[in-house]
C-alpha cells in the first residue's frame, strides 16, 4: 500500500464513545476502498470485499494464544492490531452512507465478532443498518461463546447470507493449548462444534465456513483430514496463514514454510473442488504430505488455473470472489501468500517454483 493519511468524515470523541455498535472498525484496506483513507495497494485489482470488526473500550474477551485481539496481549486495546494490519475506527452510520455512495463496486460485507456481552445484540443492530441501506450480500464471523442456536435463526431472519466460525487450531488438543488452557482462555471446542452444525442446519449447503490456521502445530493430515471432513458436510473450509503477532504469546513461533502453504493450498482445492479424498494423500509418521495421487497432467492443469492460490472468502452475488482480505496472511512488504485476484503467468511461475509439485508426485 502506498502512503495513507486519515479523512475520516466526523471528529472522533473520547475514547470511551468510541464502542460499538454506534462505532465499528473497518479493515485498512476497506478504508482505502470506501475512501476514509488514502492509499493504494500494490498491485492494481478490483476489490469490493468489506470488512467490519467490533469495536469496545475493554476488547475482546477471549485470550487465543496468537492473536493481536486478545485479553492479555500487553498495550491498550485501541492500540492493538488484527492480523497485523491496522484497522481505522469509523461511525457506523458514516459506513453504512460510504457502502451506499460505492455499492456498485462492492462484492461481500462481512461483521466480525468479538467475544464480549453485547456483541451479538450490537451485531443484530448493525446489520439492520446495513441491510437497509445496501443490498450485498453480508456474512458474519461469529463468536460462538455469544451465540446459541436461536440467535444464529435470528441472523438468518435479518438477511445475513453465511456464517463463518473461527476455530483456527484444526485439533482439540491444540484448540485446548492455545484457546482454552490460557490465563483468559476457557473457550469450549465442544461449543465451536455445536455452532458449526447448528449454522450448517439452518443457513444451508455451502452457507457455513470454518477458518483454519496452518502453522499453529497441526500436521498436514490433521487440516486435510478436516477438510474432507468439512467438504462431507457441505461446508467451506477457509484458510489462513499464521503471521506471528509482536508481543502476544507466539511472537516467537515460526511461520509456516511457504512450500508447506503451497502444497496446503493445493490439497484443500483438490479436496473440495476436485473430490479429493484422504486415500489420495499420503503421510509419513508425522503427519507431513509425502504424494498426492492423480497423475502430474492432472495436478498440473489444477495449478495452471491459479484458483488454489486465490484467497478463500465469502462468494459474491453470482459466485465470483467476494471477499479476498488482501493481506490477510501477509504483511505489504512480503510475497503473496495467498493471491486476492487470479494469479499472472509471473505469479505462477513463482508459485511453481515455490510447490515444487514433482516432489509430492513421485
Amino acid at each position: 500500500m502506498g502512503r495513507q493519511l486519515p479523512v475520516l468524515p466526523s471528529p472522533a470523541p473520547a475514547a470511551a464513545e468510541q464502542n460499538s455498535p454506534e462505532w465499528v472498525r473497518i479493515s485498512m484496506a476497506s478504508a482505502i476502498a470506501l475512501r476514509f483513507r488514502s492509499g493504494r495497494f500494490s498491485r492494481d485489482f478490483d476489490f469490493g470485499g468489506i470488512n467490519l470488526l467490533l469495536n469496545y473500550d475493554e476488547g475482546c474477551r477471549s485470550d487465543c494464544g496468537y492473536c493481536g485481539l486478545a485479553r492479555t496481549r500487553p498495550g491498550d486495546y485501541n492500540d492493538k492490531s488484527f492480523i497485523r494490519v491496522e484497522w481505522p475506527l469509523v461511525r457506523t452510520d458514516d459506513l453504512v452512507s460510504r457502502m451506499v455512495e460505492h455499492e456498485e463496486k462492492l462484492t461481500r460485507l462481512c461483521i466480525s465478532m468479538v467475544t464480549h456481552g453485547h456483541a451479538y445484540a450490537d451485531t443484530c443492530d448493525i446489520t439492520e443498518r446495513i441491510v437497509a441501506g445496501v443490498r450485498t450480500p453480508l456474512s458474519i464471523l461469529v463468536a460462538p461463546p455469544t451465540l446459541n442456536r436461536e440467535r444464529l435463526e435470528r441472523f438468518k431472519a435479518l438477511g445475513v447470507d453465511m456464517i463463518g466460525i473461527g476455530l483456527d487450531a484444526v485439533t482439540e488438543e491444540l484448540f485446548r493449548n492455545l484457546r482454552t488452557n490460557v490465563p483468559a482462555g476457557r473457550l469450549s471446542w465442544e461449543k465451536y462444534w455445536e455452532i458449526v452444525t447448528d449454522s450448517r442446519e439452518i443457513f444451508g449447503p455451502w452457507k457455513v465456513n470454518v477458518h483454519t490456521l496452518v502453522g499453529l502445530g497441526e500436521a498436514d493430515e490433521d487440516l486435510i483430514r478436516l477438510f474432507v471432513q468439512l467438504r462431507e458436510r457441505e461446508i467451506f473450509a477457509y484458510l489462513f496463514c499464521f503471521n506471528p503477532e509482536p508481543d502476544s504469546r507466539m511472537a516467537d513461533h515460526p511461520k509456516s514454510p511457504i512450500r508447506r502453504w503451497r502444497r496446503v493450498q493445493l490439497a484443500k482445492h483438490l479436496v473440495e473442488s476436485e473430490g479429493y479424498g484422504l486415500d489420495a494423500f499420503r503421510f509419513d509418521s508425522e503427519g507431513n504430505l509425502l504424494h498426492i495421487d492423480g497423475g502430474q497432467d492432472r495436478l498440473e492443469s489444477v495449478v495452471d488455473t491459479g484458483i488454489p492460490f486465490v484467497t478463500n472468502g465469502c462468494p459474491g452475488e453470482n459466485g465470483e470472489p467476494g471477499c479476498t482480505r488482501p493481506y490477510g496472511s501477509y504483511r505489504p512488504s512480503e510475497p503473496f501468500r495467498d493471491y486476492p485476484f487470479v494469479p499472472t503467468a509471473d505469479d505462477l511461475a513463482e508459485i511453481r517454483q515455490q510447490l515444487r509439485l514433482d516432489d509430492v508426485l513421485q
